[in-house]
């Protein structure tokens, strides 16, 4: 590990904002902060929204600034990164940010039923190998049925033509509500408060010319969601 890589966990350590819980604290079972995120964490009752995979953090700060009747939590593995996130959210007095380090593989262990209003998968990798391990596969998608409120909202903005269209056609396949479906986020005029956020990476896309695909979608009421027959 860097210098700069420890000096960072070892400040990150004493951030008022950020959990980051041991591997025996979540694996296979449940954390404390389960259920209390509001009466604990944020010692509100106002919306959680989650982003999954924040990276350096810029999405979940850019919409806590946005919106600040809303808590929003980041939540990665990469502690390294997720510093700049919460130095920022703390360096600007935003007491409706937090930050949670762990795999995302462990998400049921912190949430509980209808204890998240919102998901943004912001720009994850599209696993073009392996389907299972993308943010938006069933694998997944049946992991945040436990515990997205029915009427919540998940949010995929990416640069992959591939992840946008094997998301749209799982959404397809499972019945989803899909409030919103572009190929082209720039250019299809529907750029809102939440989405003009941009993170480095998506800067950096957007210099290349390439296109920022976007879904807006409802998981289904009841049932398991299936893999596209095509995985299976």
């Amino acid at each position: 590990m860097t210098k700069r890589k420890l000096e960072r966990f070892t400040e990150m350590a004493h951030f008022r904002n950020v959990l980051q819980p041991g591997f025996d604290e979540v694996f296979g079972r449940k954390h404390p902060i389960m259920g209390k995120w509001h009466d604990t964490f944020f010692g509100n009752d106002n919306p959680i929204v989650i982003e999954l995979g924040c990276g350096k953090g810029e999405y979940t700060v850019g919409l806590a600034k946005k919106f600040p009747e809303k808590n929003f939590i980041g939540i990665d593995i990469k502690g390294s990164r997720m510093w700049r996130g919460a130095k920022s959210a703390i360096e600007e007095n935003l007491k409706n940010t937090g930050f949670l380090r762990t795999r995302i593989e462990f998400i049921n262990s912190f949430f509980d039923k209808d204890e998240v209003d919102e998901i943004w998968l912001t720009f994850p990798d599209p696993q073009p190998k392996k389907s299972n391990k993308r943010l938006s596969s069933c694998r997944f998608l049946n992991m945040y049925s436990n515990f997205l409120k029915q009427e919540g909202y998940i949010h995929l903005k990416t640069d992959s033509e591939l992840l946008y269209s094997y998301t749209l056609n799982i959404a397809k396949h499972n019945r989803f509500f899909i409030d919103i479906s572009t190929k082209d986020l720039y250019q299809s005029g529907m750029l809102n408060d939440e989405l003009v956020i941009q993170t480095y990476y998506e800067k950096g896309f957007l210099e290349e010319g390439r296109n920022i695909y976007y879904l807006k979608m409802k998981l289904p009421e009841t049932g398991i969601i299936n893999e596209l027959p095509d995985y299976e």
